[in-house]
């Protein structure tokens, strides 16, 4: 099935990775949003659960071991092109730790970066990709 105009939603996972004050940022090499700068992740493969689905995007995307912690906020995706849903993604994001590796772009990322908390604005993220990465901000906290 294609991710145009698919016949129905497709699932997809993303990692919000926290280290000090900084979060893991990608900027995208393919639609949707083919350059923006975004949270990592990608499409979940038939059979694969969802934290296992995190962590092969968060490496195939950045080189990074991870481990999710629990999930932050599920949310849909849907951009239409005129009447046609032209994509239509349920997304589930998780705080994820840093296990080990070194930051590399891969796969479909053009750049990958660690950005500071404060910075985060000059990214031009979309207000739901900010809320997500405050509420992982805030989860951390709490984790300690």
């Amino acid at each position: 099935m294609g991710r145009e105009y698919p016949k129905q939603p497709l699932v997809g996972v993303g990692g919000v990775v926290i280290d000090r004050d900084r979060v893991l940022l990608i900027r995208r090499g393919s639609e949707p949003m083919k350059g923006e700068w975004s949270l990592p992740g990608g499409l979940l493969e038939l059979g694969e659960e969802l934290a296992a689905g995190v962590r092969r995007e968060l490496r195939e995307e950045t080189g990074l071991e991870v481990e999710p912690l629990e999930i932050i906020l599920p949310f849909e995706r849907i951009l239409r092109e005129g009447s046609r849903v032209k994509y239509h993604y349920v997304v589930v994001d998780y705080l994820c730790r840093r296990k080990r590796g070194r930051l590399t772009p891969a796969s479909d990322v053009v750049d990958a970066r660690w950005v500071q908390r404060k910075d985060l604005p000059q990214y031009h993220l979309t207000d739901l990709a900010t809320a997500v990465i405050l509420q992982a901000f805030r989860m951390r906290k709490r984790r300690r």
